[in-house]
């Protein structure tokens, strides 16, 4: 009767064995079949617009992924997307960064954050939790930190300002065949602004021979363009660097350059960053008054990409990608490439291999510069460069540099 008994729980003990065995089997068979990745950016507030682009450019590439295969290294898994609101501050999106690295722990990697002052703060947290961030923003502190999970793939806010002007004289020379004389600067008091122009001041305008013949500074929200402009229409520079951060202050200043005559290319307008190429400007405004604006960016669509831009206008309701259409949507071919490198869905070793990754076409080619992918040792993107985006018949596109270009640009002939 004993040795039935033990017999017995042998058979209950084997089974039970049996029974976890393939429990287990089964649990890490569900976890390959999935990889959680992130984005953490503005869902609410002033800027839940260009959140809900990122969602929009992250689910579309999650897509396409998913339905060529998946993760091959690891059996075709598929890439799952876990949103996270970073909200309209630094305070409610390191809240949110705290409780994306406590509430998702088979998170491996995420991009995100928008703001760069919100990329700062998110990348404490996700820093401590050695959870990989692949991120835009364009602060040069953001990989100055000695952060070994940080990666930046923007040209950074000193690159940009530092390369804007020479590649602007280098396209209007090659336009119209003559280097601009004279220069006016129209811009408002944000940070970005000033920092975008001190190497201009400081040492670009003189060694470039250009002579500041307008300088005026605006606190935005802006109530009348017309003083400004008028010193602008006055001085007659031979290109205008025009830095509104707020969508209704461009809108003020265009306005008010169409009715004094500088407007529709006549007078060669820069602005930097998308503010300025947002589709809620065109649905706001007469589409002729922008016609020659151009911006610095640091990523846009570009000749390269004509099959993407019909696929987003296919698979979305967007007007066209914008740059953080486009970023996002390569960053999800980013954490795939690093995946089928890393071999596993672990956040050390998707940290290897983007330190590691050294790719030509692919993710590259989501990514102005020199077609080639790789990170230095502070994670930050190796020749990032810049665009140069113009308004033409409603629609910005890139004009510079000309490997680029999807079409010349529109300058006037002197």
């Amino acid at each position: 009767m004993g040795n039935t008994i033990i017999s017995g729980a042998k058979r209950v003990l084997g089974v039970t064995l049996a029974t976890a065995a393939l429990g287990a089997a089964l649990s890490a068979s569900a976890q390959t079949k999935e990889v959680e990745v992130g984005l953490i950016a503005p869902m609410s507030g002033p800027y839940a617009r260009q959140g809900q682009v990122m969602k929009m450019a992250a689910e579309m590439a999650i897509e396409t992924i998913n339905q060529q295969g998946g993760i091959k290294s690891l059996g075709g898994a598929k890439l799952k997307l876990s949103v996270f609101d970073a909200g309209d501050s630094v305070e409610k999106a390191k809240n949110t960064a705290q409780r994306m690295v406590a509430d998702s722990p088979n998170l491996v990697v995420a991009t995100g954050a928008y703001l760069s002052s919100f990329t700062l703060a998110v990348t404490e947290v996700t820093e401590r939790a050695q959870l990989p961030v692949v991120t835009f923003s364009y602060s040069d502190l953001i990989t100055s930190r000695g952060f070994k999970y940080v990666f930046q793939t923007s040209a950074t806010g000193v690159q940009q300002a530092e390369g804007s002007l020479p590649a602007l004289m280098e396209m209007a020379e090659k336009a119209s065949g003559k280097r601009p004389q004279t220069v006016g600067i129209v811009m408002d008091n944000t940070a970005a602004s000033v920092s975008f122009v001190k190497p201009m001041r400081d040492h670009q305008f003189e060694k470039l021979g250009l002579k500041l013949v307008v300088d005026e500074t605006f606190t935005p929200p802006l109530a009348n363009a017309t003083p400004l402009i008028q010193k602008v229409r006055s001085a007659r520079p031979d290109i205008l660097i025009l830095l509104p951060t707020v969508i209704s202050d461009a809108k003020l200043l265009l306005e008010k350059m169409n009715e004094f005559g500088l407007g529709r290319g006549k007078l060669p307008t820069i602005a930097n960053g998308a503010a300025i190429l947002d589709p809620d400007l065109r649905n706001n405004m007469n589409i002729e008054q922008l016609e020659g604006v151009m911006a610095v960016v640091a990523n846009w669509t570009t000749s390269a990409q004509k099959d993407f831009v019909a696929e987003v206008k296919k698979k979305t309701s967007e007007p066209w990608p914008t740059q953080h259409f486009v970023t996002t949507y390569g960053d999800m071919w980013i954490f795939k490439a690093a995946l089928e490198a890393a071999g596993k869905a672990d956040r050390e070793a998707v940290a290897n291999a983007l330190h590691a990754m050294n790719l030509t076409g692919g993710p590259a080619n989501f990514f102005p510069g020199n077609g080639k992918l790789k990170f230095d040792d502070n994670g930050h993107r190796e020749n990032a460069s810049l665009l140069i985006v113009q308004w033409q018949k409603g629609v910005p596109i890139t004009v510079y540099p000309a490997k680029d270009a999807i079409s010349a640009p529109i300058w006037p002939k002197p």
